[in-house]
């Protein structure tokens, strides 16, 4: 019996140590998310709640919940949710179905095939500032595309100040920019799948849309989950393209106003930080509900 509880002290001081240690060397990991993840967050929160003013010195005003009550009756919030939600619908389908045309046209084995990635990849490796310059001069009134149209003797477009394609612009431009990237990601899966699959579906009869259909979309599930949970966050925080096609107004008659441009214009411009927290709040809202039904429509992988 003695000896029992000398080995259970032993295992168990044993075990205090390894867990001490373990902390220890989680202790960077743990400081480094404390800092820049969870604090902030509780801060947010807390900025949520209040009214903060900053002219004159910062002060706080508790509020409680009437920041997330103004959401209901601000039409620029559903402006700007409507804005988004139309960008996001649009845009991310088309990157996704174009990342994968390009990696199954990749993968086929065509001549010159590593020219057509570096090709292909330039403009996921540009500044977006960059991008969105040149295609605002592409866009403008006296630009490329109105260049283009009058040398073929159609006519000319505001295409910058059109309420209707102001934001249509800005999609066009994304899709070129992003898809590239996930066409890499697609390229990978694609090669992960084993030949011999295909090889036994030929013997079988199937053509190549048959093969497409039956092996390589299942097969690339995963994946397609991960591309389009990310590319689904990454237009829901749209904002520098916005910015700079509409000098930070989200103009023209608010056409290409977004949530992080809204958030961005009530902490800079109208200098109301607590209620820019509640529309940050609404926007993770949005995402995460998203992510969630985009895992439950994708079983889990």
């Amino acid at each position: 019996m003695v000896l029992r509880i000398i080995r259970w002290r032993n295992n168990h001081r044993r075990n205090i140590t390894d867990s001490l240690f373990g902390y220890v060397f989680m202790m960077p990991t743990l400081l480094v998310l404390g800092t820049f993840v969870v604090l902030p967050i509780l801060y947010s929160v807390f900025l949520s709640l209040n009214k903060v003013q900053l002219l004159g010195g910062v002060a706080y005003q508790f509020i409680g919940l009437q920041n997330f009550q103004r959401l209901f009756d601000d039409q620029l919030v559903w402006i700007a949710l409507r804005n988004t939600a139309e960008y996001v619908v649009i845009v991310v389908p088309s990157q996704t179905i174009l990342a994968l045309i390009l990696a199954v046209t990749l993968n086929a084995g065509i001549r010159g095939k590593n020219w057509w990635r570096i090709l292909y990849f330039l403009p996921t490796v540009t500044s977006s500032a960059v991008l969105t310059l040149i295609f605002m001069w592409i866009y403008n009134t006296d630009g490329l595309l109105n260049d283009f149209l009058a040398f073929v003797g159609l006519p000319t477009y505001n295409w910058l100040g059109d309420p209707a394609v102001a934001l249509k612009g800005i999609m066009l431009m994304n899709i070129w920019s992003t898809a590239p990237f996930y066409m890499v990601i697609y390229l990978a899966a694609l090669q992960d799948i084993p030949a011999k699959l295909y090889e036994a579906a030929e013997l079988d009869g199937a053509n190549w849309w048959q093969k497409f259909i039956y092996i390589t979309i299942p097969l690339l599930k995963p994946v397609t989950f991960f591309v389009i949970a990310v590319g689904v966050i990454g237009t829901f925080q749209l904002f520098d393209q916005s910015y700079i096609f509409s000098g930070g107004t989200g103009g023209p008659n608010n056409a290409t106003l977004t949530v992080v441009l809204l958030i961005y214009q009530m902490v800079f411009r109208y200098l109301q930080m607590g209620y820019a927290a509640a529309i940050a709040f609404l926007l993770a809202v949005v995402i995460i509900a998203i992510t969630l039904i985009q895992r439950r429509v994708f079983a889990g992988e």
